[in-house]
């Protein structure tokens, strides 16, 4: 027989997702409507222009994918990419690992160009690249890396692409609402992100977007995309403005509400008022931690004031105090992966979260925590 149960309300300060507002969850209680109702393509198109505004681009190919930001990632990839192709990628932590995997399994051929973990991608490295393989479809960077903290220069990565012509794939999935994104200004080709960090929406939401030069990619292939589910050819036709909307799938109904409704807090915020906040907060935890004697992975010139990795002192197991912290304090906190596991917390200040008052709690808890462990 099955039991109900209790969410605790916890205090996410980890590397997402992050608190929602309750405005959002409140968003996605309204009543279920069918997802082709007219009223539902109505905010259809209005989540359409909002995602326009915050990557600051007119794509007109720009939707939300009906799955989480890893789904973002392999929804570029697969539909940019044919059997074959050269793919330079970027990688500085997990999740540029991820996309050399995703061009693997696209049929893609990766010419992968390692940095240290905690390092931005270097643009002179990559350009280099580039000039090597004159044959490469695209190159695919992370702006912000989640596992690290480090930002990397995605307006002149993405230059760098489009001087040689070849496509930029930027996982934004971090940074996006957080710190200045501009797609159309940097000439970037396809870009992935995801809902439940700095947009403070529910998870399960991967919104892209495509140039126009991406999208006559996907319209001219050879060969069809590997993804039935993830193939923009289709899933356009279901998302294009007014007029008749081809069925594709069943879309998320109630979390497009959420997703809406946090859009437009985030416009009602303004861009840069925002992006204001999400430094402010961060500011405020450099501070503290730097008072508690902790130091950060990233130098301070290419740190994310959303992501924040703080080394673990000697001696200290950081598992210990990261279950002290959520089972004491209610406060969750990431842990390390891969190399930098048992190295490094990461501190999520994201979105609803991004505030000097989050900032000063996590300092306050975890100067407690490792004073008892003494």
């Amino acid at each position: 027989m099955s039991t109900g149960f209790t969410i605790p309300n916890r205090l996410l300060l980890g590397p997402g997702p992050s608190n929602t507002p309750a405005s959002v969850l409140a968003a996605m209680s309204q009543p279920t409507i069918g997802h082709l109702d007219p009223v539902f393509i109505n905010m259809m198109d209005q989540i359409k222009q909002m995602l326009q505004v915050t990557f600051k681009t007119h794509n007109r190919l720009t939707m939300p994918v009906s799955a989480p930001g890893s789904a973002g990632m392999e929804t570029c990839l697969v539909n940019l990419l044919e059997p074959g192709d050269q793919a330079i990628v970027a990688v500085n932590g997990v999740f540029g690992k991820r996309m050399v995997e995703n061009v693997v399994r696209a049929g893609g051929v990766p010419i992968v160009v390692e940095f240290e973990w905690g390092r931005p991608v270097d643009p002179q490295r990559i350009k280099e690249v580039l000039n090597e393989h004159p044959q490469a479809r695209l190159l695919a960077f992370v702006h912000a890396e989640t596992s690290t903290g480090a930002r990397s220069d995605a307006e002149t990565l993405c230059c760098l692409a489009h001087e040689r012509g070849v496509l930029s794939v930027v996982d934004m999935v971090t940074s996006w609402c957080g710190i200045e994104v501009d797609v159309d200004g940097w000439k970037a080709d396809a870009v992935y992100s995801g809902a439940q960090k700095c947009l403070s929406a529910v998870p399960g939401i991967a919104p892209v977007t495509f140039s126009e030069k991406a999208a006559d990619r996907i319209r001219t292939r050879t060969k069809p995309v590997q993804s039935w589910f993830l193939d923009m050819s289709l899933v356009m036709a279901y998302w294009a403005e007014g007029g008749q909307r081809a069925y594709h799938h069943t879309a998320p109904v109630n979390t497009l509400y959420a997703i809406h409704e946090a859009l437009r807090l985030v416009l009602d915020e303004g861009l840069e008022n925002r992006w204001a906040r999400h430094k402010a907060a961060h500011e405020a935890l450099v501070k503290g931690m730097e008072s508690l004697g902790l130091s950060f992975l990233v130098e301070e010139p290419y740190r994310l004031p959303m992501l924040n990795a703080i080394k673990v002192p000697e001696g200290v197991n950081e598992a210990v105090v990261r279950n002290k912290l959520l089972t004491d304090y209610n406060m969750e906190i990431g842990a390390g992966l891969g190399p930098l596991q048992g190295k490094i917390w990461r501190i999520g200040l994201m979105g609803n979260n991004a505030t000097v008052e989050c900032a000063n709690r996590a300092v306050s808890a975890l100067d407690e925590c490792l004073q008892a462990l003494k």
